[in-house]
């Protein structure tokens, strides 16, 4: 499958596009002001142990305190799982690596485990194995890999376990030994900054986004990398000489007048990428709703009616729903618990084969995916694993108006809810005098008109004097009712 890169650089922030086949199938988005943690290496300081959680609070020198579990932490895995005081106490220091980034209310989410990644490897100082990336399916190039770091371990002497990365695949011993020497030395450097640092502070951080997508994404089926900024593609060109060199000649500045992203259509992909309805060739269409607990996605027909039978018709857009779904997962990085709802189904071999291409679907997703099962609704419940803020979270906010619940009460019901304070505050104050209603536009228009009869009800009722003034700042379920 043909890949491209599309890397854009502003002052503000960086945004990458990985483009397969011409569709923009991931996107990422790093801010200036606002960078990613998940990688960096603190030194943090203990504040709380949480005993019946098995977990505590560190202070790594943020905004908000990060989250350190006891199944995060290095501790010998033959013996039983130890209390969390036996491990740490509050004023403790100790070294940490993000896990998570911090998502909404919560802090970052972090582990003891280091793991210090290069091109072709992961090392982790702390373990004592080698493991290879199950995206290398050949046994044979398995072994080999596994032979080499056994040999470049013993060679040298160095210590921890060693990840072999899928970008390792087909790459010779010299290329893994100069990646195994980098690891080394950065972890030497790593353990005198720990040693240095006296509070809790930032010992290491990872490379900025550029870097991080030619070392992470950037494989032998990305045809080109396009980078319109000349400063960045510059300091790439360093970095690809150094670590990739294999990828220099694909690696191209774009210096066109059309913005690069235009180019590729990515800004309008970005901004379907935000509506909650996504439109499928077919014309059925899905519901993607995100929550705080999960995210649901609904499978409809539309106007599709192009099948022999509704069976027929069913499964053709279930099928493509599996492609789009899997695409819109990457594109809008959807992470935790994931419920989708194809149509139901007569047929149990037009089940299994969506199910089939639904996981053929995921195997491109560099999130590891779980399909844990499919209900006896027929929901099909997965987890995606979310490092990073999803798309939405990260471009938007909660709306001012409806406080992110996604919809408004009726002026008719906000009408109705004006009428009953009226009637508290009659029977709450003496006051001779009257009221004013202070609402937004279409509510005093609609207590004007239709609800005209039960205004004039309630005046005679309360025995006062209602009147009306438009406020066109408020939103339409905010008033205040004035006594006059």
């Amino acid at each position: 499958m043909a890949e491209e890169l599309l890397i854009n650089v502003t002052p503000m922030e960086c945004r990458v596009a990985l483009i397969e086949n011409g569709t923009v199938n991931e996107l990422f988005v790093e801010r200036t002001v606002k960078r990613g943690l998940v990688g960096n290496i603190y030194k943090g300081k203990v504040v709380r142990v949480l005993p019946g959680m098995q977990a505590a609070f560190v202070d790594i020198g943020l905004s908000r305190t990060a989250f350190l579990h006891i199944n995060d932490m290095v501790w010998s895995r033959s013996q039983p799982t130890p209390n969390v005081f036996e491990l740490l106490h509050p004023g403790q220091m100790l070294t940490v690596q993000v896990m998570k980034d911090m998502l909404g209310t919560k802090g970052a989410r972090l582990s003891t485990d280091l793991s210090i990644p290069s091109r072709y490897l992961v090392l982790m100082p702390y373990g004592n194995h080698i493991g290879v990336s199950q995206r290398i399916e050949s046994e044979e190039e398995r072994d080999r890999l596994r032979s080499i770091i056994e040999h470049i371990q013993a060679e040298h002497n160095l210590p921890g376990s060693v990840i072999v990365r899928t970008a390792a695949e087909g790459v010779d011993e010299a290329a893994i030994a100069q990646d195994m020497c980098y690891l080394s030395k950065l972890w030497e450097f790593i353990q005198r900054k720990q040693k240095e640092a006296a509070t809790a502070e930032l010992i290491f951080e990872e490379l900025p986004l550029p870097q991080r997508i030619i070392r992470d994404l950037a494989s032998d089926e990305t045809a080109k990398i396009y980078v319109d900024s000349r400063e960045i593609h510059g300091k790439l060109s360093e970095f690809v000489e150094e670590f990739v060199p294999t990828i220099q000649s694909r690696l191209i500045h774009y210096p066109g007048e059309k913005p690069l992203f235009d180019l590729y259509n990515v800004e309008e992909d970005i901004q379907k990428a935000l509506q909650t309805r996504v439109a499928l060739k077919s014309g059925g269409y899905l519901m993607i709703d995100q929550t705080e607990a999960m995210t649901t996605i609904d499978v409809n027909t539309g106007s599709y009616v192009g099948g022999r039978s509704l069976e027929d018709t069913v499964f053709k857009t279930n099928m493509e729903a599996t492609q789009v779904i899997a695409r819109q997962l990457r594109l809008r990085n959807l992470g935790g618990i994931l419920i989708i709802d194809f149509i139901d189904m007569q047929e149990a071999e037009h089940r299994e084969e969506v199910m089939r291409q639904f996981e053929r679907m995921l195997e491109r997703d560099h999130a590891k995916t779980k399909i844990t099962q499919v209900s006896e609704l027929g929901l099909v419940e997965m987890t995606r694993k979310r490092t990073r803020e999803s798309l939405e979270h990260l471009l938007c906010e909660s709306c001012p108006t409806c406080q992110g619940r996604g919809y408004v009460k009726t002026a008719e019901t906000v009408c109705y809810e004006i009428f009953r304070e009226i009637m508290r505050y009659a029977r709450a104050f003496d006051s001779k005098g009257g009221f004013t209603v202070v609402a937004h536009p279409a509510v005093i228009d609609r207590l004007l008109t239709a609800e005209a009869p039960a205004v004039a009800d309630l005046e005679h009722f309360v025995n006062r004097v209602i009147k009306f003034q438009v406020e066109n700042l408020y939103t339409q379920e905010q008033y205040d009712i004035i006594l006059t």
